[in-house]
């Protein structure tokens, strides 16, 4: 009977959240917690990259939305190595909470809650999947018509990435031959003084050999 009455409660959050938002949450993955169900997922879903989004958590309690969270609420968001905390945020609409973000890779999300809710420590971790929520998307896999042979974003950042490693190249080779220039120059310039040196030396004892014979004469 109370499974059917957190049922219910998530029944009635998530159609309160339909009824007054733009975007509403299509698949979410739920957690219970002693009398609390959470019910986590993003905020519009599907969930593309480089589009706006958030972290949505629908709180109940025994079957009423809670309406404040009391001491608060953090989630982690995860993506491979990366992470970042983000506050939950309260939307109007009891129950309903948000961390808003832009997803800027295609893949699986964690999110990781921890803190006081409604009184009692929570500490919940759910991964996007087909049991949970919805993982994020390239906006290329859901746009139509599809591009003609146009890159992907995947496609540009290789590109760019590939274009920038070659410029330092060139880069680090002009520095190269610049040091070398310089340095063949120098050289240039010490042989062509010591030569000029020597042309003065000989014509010296040029001129020497030169009186020293007319005298003798």
């Amino acid at each position: 009977m109370q499974r059917i009455a957190r049922t219910a409660a998530r029944i009635v959050v998530v159609g309160a959240v339909v009824a007054s938002a733009a975007t509403p949450a299509l698949a979410h993955g739920d957690e219970e917690r002693g009398a609390l169900t959470l019910s986590i997922g993003f905020g519009a879903e599907p969930a593309y990259v480089g589009q706006p989004n958030s972290v949505q958590i629908l709180i109940s309690r025994d079957g009423e939305p809670v309406a404040e969270v009391g001491g608060g609420l953090e989630v982690e968001v995860s993506f491979g190595d990366a992470s970042t905390t983000l506050p939950l945020e309260p939307t109007g609409t009891p129950g309903d909470y948000r961390a808003w973000f832009v997803p800027s890779e295609p893949g699986r999300y964690t999110f990781s809650f921890a803190g006081v809710l409604d009184g009692e420590e929570v500490e919940v971790s759910m991964t996007s999947g087909p049991d949970t929520f919805s993982e994020v998307i390239d906006p290329a896999e859901a746009a139509f018509p599809p591009a003609a042979s146009g890159p992907t974003a995947a496609d540009l950042a290789e590109r760019i990435e590939r274009e920038s490693a070659r410029t330092e190249d060139a880069v680090a080779a002009a520095e190269a031959a610049a040091v070398a220039a310089q340095d063949a120059a120098s050289t240039a310039r010490t042989v062509a003084i010591v030569g000029a040196l020597l042309g003065l030396v000989a014509l010296i004892v040029g001129v020497v050999a030169l009186i020293t014979s007319r005298r003798a004469t």
